[in-house]
């Protein structure tokens, strides 16, 4: 695993929330979030990304709200053998709508 300092200004929380890129890749199922907050979230992923990569991501938020993000890879680390996916990846929400983190606000404040 990589080491990095814990540089959190925002609490995450475990949420029923799915993800999956947009464009291009649109057509991939949505992965379940590991854990979400106003900042970013984390997600296990099979494809390799690189640190600073860019990528805009529809994110479920319940079974009727959605929101659109641009995310930043913040971290990778490669899972060993067996695990749900190659890799655990960090995004740092970059360009965010204010509807959209409106959204994800209340999301966060609901009790999972």
């Amino acid at each position: 695993m990589s080491e990095r300092v814990d540089r959190r200004l925002f609490r995450r929380v475990k949420a029923d929330v799915l993800v999956r890129p947009t464009g291009a890749l649109a057509g991939r199922p949505h992965r379940r979030v590991n854990d979400i907050s106003m900042g970013g979230l984390r997600v296990y992923a099979d494809d390799e990304h690189h640190l600073g990569e860019r990528m805009e991501l529809e994110v479920l938020l319940g079974e009727e709200a959605s929101a659109t993000f641009t995310a930043e890879v913040a971290w990778v680390d490669a899972l060993p053998s067996g695990a749900p996916a190659r890799f655990d990846v960090g995004l740092r929400f970059l360009e965010v709508q204010a509807d959209d983190l409106d959204r994800l606000a209340k999301v966060l404040e609901t009790p999972t």
